[in-house]
């Protein structure tokens, strides 16, 4: 059998590394406890028994979106004025929900699938600086577990106030066209009934989509952990552990 006895050399190297791991491990468990967010408790969770508008996270796996009520945007705009939810609410008035996920503009339009991704594109996108963004919207009929059933879905019930924190932040991510009243379409989107639209804010590996989801999140008051939200498994197994927050049930059609 062979001599399997370390050598003193290489003991030590593989102390060292033993080490340099149990550091970097350190300092992300530090990094994620001293960037968390605690949400807002006057927010959410909502009283029980006072009015809550259901929203849910879904992630496809490599990227996340938030599936909104279409009627919750259309009240909002039409009570507070909110331009850019009440055009989307028209624009998708046969749905009673929409998906709208957030990203940069040439990543998610390339990138229709997993199988598209090349790491040229991946690469630019998360690290050039200004990378411009755009938000896709998908009309969803009903169930999103129907709609999303190879997907992660997360429900969240979302008070009065938090959701009208929601929107205001959800709209603001809409860039306005010419007339400076309705968002900037940019033409069909990837699946289902969807569309592109121009939007605020720049892409980069320190703002990515599911970093914007946890902002929309933190403005409800639902706590978040920006740098576990890096990623979408990150993003819900946060919402999961401190928010006591439950994915929903597979669909029946998507199981063996």
């Amino acid at each position: 059998m062979p001599d399997l006895t370390l050598t003193p050399g290489l003991r030590t190297a593989v102390r060292r590394v033993g080490l340099c791991l149990a550091i970097a491990a350190g300092l992300f468990v530090a990094a994620v406890i001293g960037t968390a967010r605690s949400g807002d408790r006057s927010l959410w969770p909502p009283p029980v028994g006072s009015p809550a508008t259901e929203v849910f996270v879904v992630s496809h796996g490599y990227h996340a979106g938030i599936v909104v009520p279409r009627r919750a945007l259309a009240e909002q705009s039409g009570r507070r004025g909110l331009s850019a939810l009440g055009y989307v609410a028209t624009r998708f008035a046969g749905y009673d929900r929409v998906e709208i996920g957030w990203g940069d503009e040439g990543f998610y339009r390339e990138v229709p699938t997993l199988k598209s991704l090349t790491v040229a594109l991946a690469l630019r996108a998360l690290l050039r600086p200004g990378n411009p963004s755009v938000l896709h919207v998908v009309g969803i009929k009903d169930d999103p577990r129907a709609m999303f059933p190879n997907s992660d879905l997360v429900r969240i019930d979302l008070g009065e106030a938090g959701f009208e924190r929601l929107a205001d932040k959800l709209d603001a991510t809409f860039t306005r066209g010419p007339d400076g009243v309705r968002p900037e379409e940019l033409g069909p989107g990837l699946y289902g009934a969807s569309l592109f639209f121009r939007a605020n804010g720049a892409f980069h590996v320190l703002n990515v989509c599911n970093h914007w989801i946890a902002g929309l999140l933190d403005a409800a008051g639902v706590p978040t952990a920006p740098i576990l939200a890096t990623l979408p498994l990150g993003l819900l197994l946060d919402l999961e552990w401190r928010s006591n927050l439950v994915r929903l049930p597979p669909s029946r059609a998507s199981t063996p």
